[in-house]
């Protein structure tokens, strides 16, 4: 008697399998969308404007537009932070200080793709929280509003001065291309006066 194919009919491993198929499915998509940045972080914005629109419409749920912008934060400064703090890590690679320094390129504790699957995940959890009146909490939401734009002021200076101290900018302009020869020779071609 196969007591493994009996396990095979079970209700609990034709769940486990459908998991799995699911999940494996929604991996693949999120994979297919790693190199489309541009419409992901489109895709982003329309999540939050589809948001931004309900809250408007209902008139309600500050506490959770709240507990969104002070996690958005969070997320900001995992992305504007480096994976290893220079101010707290003493020992390793560091962050370049000095123009003599050895260039290392910027890693960040928060890599970009899971930046904005953080938020478009925040922002889909906090649309189907207005859906519950539970979440609406009567609070005078300029008080709201006055705190987070002192906390978004004073963390974001902390940030930028972290970022002055230790000489790190944490965006790079795309590709760095040689042109060597071109523009060595156009800076031949020019009359020496």
């Amino acid at each position: 008697m196969d007591v493994g194919g009996a396990d095979d009919l079970s209700p609990d491993a034709a769940i486990s399998r459908w998991k799995f198929a699911v999940s494996r499915q929604y991996q693949h998509l999120l994979d297919k969308t790693t190199p489309h940045v541009l419409r992901r972080w489109i895709g982003c914005l329309v999540v939050a404007s589809i948001y931004v629109l309900r809250v408007y419409l209902v008139q309600g749920f500050y506490i959770v537009s709240y507990g969104l912008g002070i996690y958005i934060l969070n997320l900001i400064i995992g992305f504007l932070s480096p994976q290893v703090d220079p101010e707290t890590h003493v020992d390793g690679p560091t962050l370049p200080t000095r123009g003599s320094d050895e260039f290392r390129p910027f890693v960040r504790r928060l890599p970009e793709f899971k930046f904005w699957y953080s938020i478009t995940k925040a922002f889909c959890i906090a649309f189907v929280m207005t859906f519950f009146s539970a979440f609406d909490v009567p609070v005078f939401w300029p008080i709201l509003l006055f705190y987070w734009v002192v906390l978004f002021t004073l963390t974001m200076r902390r940030q930028i001065s972290h970022m002055i101290k230790y000489k790190y900018v944490p965006f790079s302009f795309g590709k760095q291309r040689y042109n060597g020869k071109r523009a060595a020779a156009e800076s031949a071609s020019l009359p020496v006066d």
